[in-house]
């Protein structure tokens, strides 16, 4: 598996897909443009052992990203209940107690899904802490982890930095 080039990885599934589209100097990269892609992505959310990185479940990689950026971006509910149409939950009961599967009409549709459902799960905890970077740049996105709930920035050495070197910049520039 090739390493992972994306700049910010560890977010929440439906996050992490999310930034699978990043930029670098001015210019959009997107590691979902091929199989190979999908499968350094299923590898960095531990998705590897249980799903194949296929062309159907490249598409259904791209239709729940599509749908996560217009649910995030536009608050658009249509796309994402398409994509989370094509599985579903099972309640169990385990030697631990209570459990819950995931279901999938098509294995191919499972990453895809289980995006989707992360998405509801981050929504229904604390749909405020879902963030797009401040950086004017920066299309990455994250899950608001922070005590007070007041981070800006994808990452504070990257985009962070960056935005403080520019005001320092421009109040130098002025004097």
């Amino acid at each position: 598996m090739s390493a992972d080039p994306r700049p910010l990885t560890g977010e929440p599934l439906a996050l992490d897909l999310l930034n699978t589209r990043w930029m670098r100097e001015g210019a959009v990269q997107d590691l979902l443009t091929d199989t190979d892609g999908l499968t350094v992505w299923l590898g960095a959310n531990a998705l590897d052992g249980r799903f194949e990185a296929n062309t159907p479940a490249l598409r259904h990689a791209l239709q729940a990203r599509d749908a996560l950026h217009k649910a995030v971006h536009e608050a658009a509910t249509a796309p994402l209940d398409a994509v989370l149409e094509h599985g579903r939950i099972r309640a169990t009961l385990t030697a631990e107690g209570p459990g819950e599967v995931p279901e999938f009409r098509d294995p191919a549709w499972g990453p895809a899904w289980l995006a989707a459902r992360n998405y509801l799960e981050l929504i229904g905890a604390a749909p405020d802490r879902i963030r797009g970077c401040a950086h004017e740049a920066c299309i990455l996105h994250f899950f608001d982890t922070s005590r007070n709930g007041t981070r800006r920035w994808c990452s504070m050495a990257a985009c962070g930095n960056r935005a403080k070197a520019s005001r320092h910049y421009a109040r130098t520039k002025e004097s």
